[in-house]
């Protein structure tokens, strides 16, 4: 089933709807969870329930449907408890690293890398990107996400997989600019990773069918910038599956129920599928020619994302962004 969350001006978490496989019709389901936060946090409960209704609606039985309006829409989760963001595809460390001209890890092919990313305030997937300063190298990431139940500390890799009980696909915002000296400083990020923005559907793992496998999303990741192919990158090339990456993140704690688990930048090394982030695509410029000539975003510029099944649907809804002038406070 497809799940999403309506903007409600007078409700934080928004208004909890499911939708139709095709993306047209949806039906409201706050009489089962006023919100997705807490739907999944009594998933137990909400899930038979919530299916029951996406079934109806498939059939054609729901006489309080309407026409989804993409733009109506935030992140299945305008906020959550937990999101930590791994970096699983290796071919991006290799490249981001040289960019920074930073040494490999030891440790690459064995210990996941990942952020503890602010997770109280996302953007919805049709707003746009606030820049406050050209200089800060504002970057899109396009990456594959998952939502989780309640995760036990020290969980094993294999059980992991079982606590997985959404997918998603989002735009993790990077001003690059600001990495290197934060990562200087000892701490890792935190002003260089500002709010991130999720397409507008949630899926439950059966909708992908035999796509997901082995732990990971075995689709390519569509990217368009300035209204031009930018990349395809097959998001199954990841290194650590998500198990790995959720037993990573359960290591000395407890998950909480809602937990956002992401997949780093989707990234393949085959040169034709192109990128999913500015970062990448400027150091193999710096690889190919000795310097970087693709600029980063700037006020106007427009990133669109989206995921589509082997028979071309789209699965999560469109992340369609334009960057502006952040507001003064």
């Amino acid at each position: 089933m497809k799940l999403g969350t309506l903007r409600n001006p007078t409700k934080r978490d928004g208004d909890l709807v499911v939708v139709s496989r095709d993306n047209r019709r949806a039906v409201r389901a706050s009489h089962i969870a006023p919100n997705l936060r807490e739907a999944v946090e009594h998933w137990s409960t909400t899930r038979e329930l919530l299916e029951t209704l996406f079934n109806e609606l498939e059939a054609g039985r729901r006489t309080d449907a309407f026409e989804v309006d993409e733009d109506e829409f935030h992140s299945p989760l305008p906020r959550a408890f937990q999101w930590a963001d791994g970096s699983a595809f290796l071919h991006h460390v290799k490249l981001v690293r040289m960019a920074r001209k930073a040494e490999m890890p030891a440790s690459l092919r064995v210990t996941p890398l990942m952020y503890q990313g602010g997770s109280d305030d996302f953007l919805p997937p049709r707003e746009g990107i606030p820049q406050v300063d050209f200089a800060h190298g504002t970057d899109f990431e396009g990456e594959v996400a998952v939502v989780t139940d309640f995760v036990p500390m020290g969980i094993s890799p294999e059980a992991a997989l079982d606590k997985i009980l959404l997918l998603m696909i989002v735009n993790d915002v990077s001003l690059r600019g600001l990495i290197p000296e934060e990562l200087a400083g000892g701490f890792g990020f935190f002003q260089s990773k500002p709010s991130s923005a999720f397409a507008p559907f949630a899926l439950t793992l059966d909708e992908v069918g035999s796509a997901w496998r082995d732990g990971r999303l075995h689709l390519p990741l569509h990217v368009e910038y300035n209204c031009e192919r930018f990349g395809d990158a097959n998001a199954s090339e990841m290194h650590f599956h998500f198990g790995q990456l959720i037993a990573h993140a359960a290591r000395t704690r407890n998950l909480g129920a809602g937990t956002i688990i992401g997949s780093g930048t989707v990234s393949n090394e085959d040169p034709t599928k192109g990128s999913s982030c500015l970062a990448e695509k400027r150091m193999i410029e710096t690889i190919e020619t000795g310097a970087a000539s693709t600029p980063f975003m700037k006020i106007g510029d427009q990133i669109k994302i989206e995921m589509r099944d082997e028979r071309g649907h789209n699965l999560f809804g469109t992340i369609n962004q334009k960057v502006v002038p952040a507001p003064r406070p």
